[in-house]
């Protein structure tokens, strides 16, 4: 009998292991496909919500905030000190992608949705959150990193410090 609720205790721990790597692969795969929910929501200096307006750290905070719970800093270059650095090579939709948009590093942040574009609350361009392309001459000089906040579940944690 105590090898029976043996092995069941360890069917329902697998059994719910499995479920929370399931939920962080989804959690993972949700954040770019709600970042683009978002375009053309209007760019609002300092907002982070989608009703009133949003800024480029507003918009990845409120993005990360709805999909994965994750309360992220104000500034993008705050955004910037958190998660693993990757190489352009290694990205991965929903990776955060930086640039130096004001003479400062890590002024500006989006997410990456694949095909070397991103999405980003823009002030500039159009004035909304919008979909570009990192190949474009003003966006590729002006890369400065990118960061992976959440892991695949084969790793240790879903939030990297």
């Amino acid at each position: 009998m105590k090898h029976l609720v043996f092995l069941a205790t360890l069917l329902l721990l697998n059994t719910t292991v499995r479920a929370a790597e399931t939920r962080s692969l989804d959690i993972i795969q949700e954040i770019p496909f709600y970042a683009l929910s978002l375009v053309g929501t209007p760019y609002k200096y300092g907002g982070n919500l989608p009703e009133t307006g949003m800024d480029c750290s507003g918009f990845v905070s409120h993005v990360y905030g709805q999909i994965a719970g994750i309360q992220l800093p104000r500034s993008s270059q705050e955004i910037s000190r958190h998660g693993t650095a990757l190489e352009p090579v290694d990205l991965q939709p929903g990776d955060l992608v930086f640039f130096n948009t004001l003479n400062r590093a890590f002024s500006h942040v989006g997410v990456y949705v694949g095909e070397n574009r991103f999405i980003h609350a823009s002030s500039s361009q159009t004035g909304t959150v919008m979909v570009s392309d990192m190949n474009q001459p003003y966006w590729s000089k002006r890369f400065d990193g990118a960061r992976r906040l959440l892991v695949p579940p084969d790793k240790e944690s879903i939030l990297q410090p």
